[in-house]
């Protein structure tokens, strides 16, 4: 990395580090980067608030409510019943989302942006977002393959590190099988069309 792009980054990292969004994203604890918001008091509230037993208990996205509320590696999550907070407070490990609640198809590319708590699959026991129907299609084109690159990107990259430098580092030092939401939107819409007797 050239002396010009590390200063460049390190200048926004110190610019935003006062930042909101930045700094919900970004907590203390082993579990960071996160897809968490600031709010009603809440410095670091994992998928805004969804209740993350609920997608496992339930297999649908339900809000969760403030007077169910645990703390976990300096994250705090909401639950949609007393009960739904026990069995997380008992195994947390199998409630949480994977790569933080990030799009699991942009980490695929390093890159840990977006995650809408209503749009999920649970893979193998484990929960993962996505940001968007889109998303979640373009990540099911390879699943195993996409699974494979973004478990990769989140170990050696992602995990333990700054979400916003991150971000930057790999929207201007883009991964070799990088493909913009257009391609992956073409790519979509031709298996698709396979998938109904098309050409």
């Amino acid at each position: 990395m050239t002396t010009l792009r590390i200063l460049f980054l390190a200048s926004l990292a110190f610019l935003l580090a006062g930042c909101g969004p930045m700094s919900a994203q970004n907590p203390a604890g082993a579990y960071s980067p996160v897809n968490a918001v600031a709010e009603a008091g809440e410095a670091h509230l994992l998928l805004g608030g969804a209740d993350v037993v609920a997608y496992f208990t339930e297999g649908a996205y339900r809000p969760g409510r403030p007077e169910f509320s645990s703390r976990h590696e300096g994250v705090t999550l909401r639950f949609a019943s007393a009960e739904h907070k026990a069995l997380f407070d008992q195994a947390p490990d199998k409630y949480l989302p994977q790569f933080g609640g990030y799009c699991a198809n942009g980490i695929a590319y390093g890159i840990p942006w977006g995650g809408d708590a209503d749009t999920w699959k649970i893979i193998d026991g484990k929960l993962y977002i996505f940001g968007g129907r889109a998303s979640q299609d373009a990540f099911e084109l390879d699943e195993a393959g996409n699974l494979a690159l973004a478990e990769g990107y989140w170990r050696e990259e992602v995990a333990g590190n700054h979400s916003f430098l991150q971000r930057a580092w790999r929207l201007l030092w883009r991964v070799p099988h990088y493909k913009s939401g257009e391609e992956l939107a073409q790519a979509v819409a031709v298996a698709a069309a396979r998938q109904a007797g098309g050409p």
